[in-house]
């Protein structure tokens, strides 16, 4: 039975991270048809002052001067959007358990995906993403690991 639910979840983890791609690369993302150079597409669409946006979209939803949608979707969309890896990566790589393997690791891999959408001009590199989606992930990590969860899981 163990190895049933174990499977599933492998392919619940490998379907997230097919979603995940196509929003983070290929959903209408980038300006990969700009004549910019990639440094000055880089320059001009990168942000590496921490709080910086989420500041600004804060201070948009106070002024009513964005559309609350935007908002939403970039502050709670980049938290909810790593959430499940809260999860996942410790439930297949068990030397992700502990809170610091885990953010570390974090860290690393959006870091890798905001370089690569710079990079490939699908995106823009934002360290408020960085921050927003390794606090996701840290909240569903800290919670999944907390006894309450485990109790309810021991219980069934």
């Amino acid at each position: 039975m163990r190895k049933v639910i174990k499977f599933t979840l492998g392919i619940c983890f490998i379907l997230y991270l097919f979603v995940l791609i196509i929003l983070l690369f290929f959903e209408n993302r980038g300006y990969t048809g700009t004549n910019l150079s990639l440094i000055e597409y880089i320059k001009n669409t990168s942000n590496f002052i921490p709080f910086n946006t989420i500041y600004f979209y804060v201070q948009a939803m106070f002024n009513e001067t964005l559309n609350i949608n935007i908002i939403v979707r970039n502050i709670i969309g980049n938290i909810i959007a790593f959430m499940p890896m809260g999860v996942f990566l410790p439930l297949f790589i068990r030397k992700l358990n502990s809170v610091t393997r885990f953010t570390v690791s974090m860290i690393v891999i959006i870091l890798s995906i905001e370089t690569l959408q710079a990079l490939t001009r699908r995106g823009s590199f934002d360290i408020d993403d960085l921050i927003l989606n390794v606090f996701g992930a840290l909240l569903v990590f800290t919670i999944w690991r907390s006894n309450i969860v485990q109790k309810l899981v021991s219980q069934r």
